[in-house]
């Protein structure tokens, strides 16, 4: 190996450490674990629901500024692609993309304001408030109407079939009749 090959050979083995370094050093917001108790979560949630950036991610504050956002981070090639996939398919595709970006990095778990606002128009869960988000994008991309309340409805009731559903199909393990003394 001739001096140059080990000179960039050490400067991208630095470079790569302490980026590392500094990755590891910086302090979250997530710093102190997650929550032990019911109102140590409540007491995190309600901070994280007033914070504008969380993990050092920006985080949208209602619908137009979630979109926003992502015309800010989805190039106009991927955003081409984006709209030619039918809508009754859109939140399928994109989910397990997409959409988990959005639950992990908008903090659906945690509480974040998006999610907070999401939550007051009736997306309670983090699945469908990514899969809300996603309709919602594709709908504008498409120069379609996004109707947040009919929108959040659909949401709504889907989640009570599916709750429905499952609840009519649960199996009894065991059945005991006691006698009254």
């Amino acid at each position: 190996m001739d001096i140059s090959m080990k000179k960039n050979l050490l400067l991208l083995l630095f470079t790569c450490f302490s980026n590392a370094f500094m990755l590891f050093g910086q302090q979250t917001d997530q710093e102190s674990g997650p929550p032990s108790s019911e109102a140590e979560f409540e007491r995190q949630y309600q901070e994280n629901i007033r914070k504008e950036v969380l993990n050092g991610v920006y985080i949208p504050k209602n619908l137009d500024d979630a979109m926003l956002e992502l015309d800010k981070r989805v190039s106009p090639e991927s955003r081409e692609k984006f709209k030619q996939i039918p809508e009754d398919s859109v939140c399928m595709v994109m989910h397990h993309r997409l959409g988990q970006w959005m639950i992990l990095n908008w903090g659906f778990y945690g509480g974040s304001r998006l999610s907070h606002y999401l939550r007051s128009a009736g997306v309670t869960f983090p699945d469908d408030m990514a899969d809300f988000l996603i309709l919602a994008y594709h709908r504008r991309q498409n120069a379609k109407p996004v109707a947040i309340r009919e929108l959040a409805t659909e949401f709504k009731e889907k989640r009570k079939k599916e709750y429905e559903e499952k609840k009519k199909n649960r199996k009894v393990i065991h059945e005991e009749v006691r006698k009254r003394n």
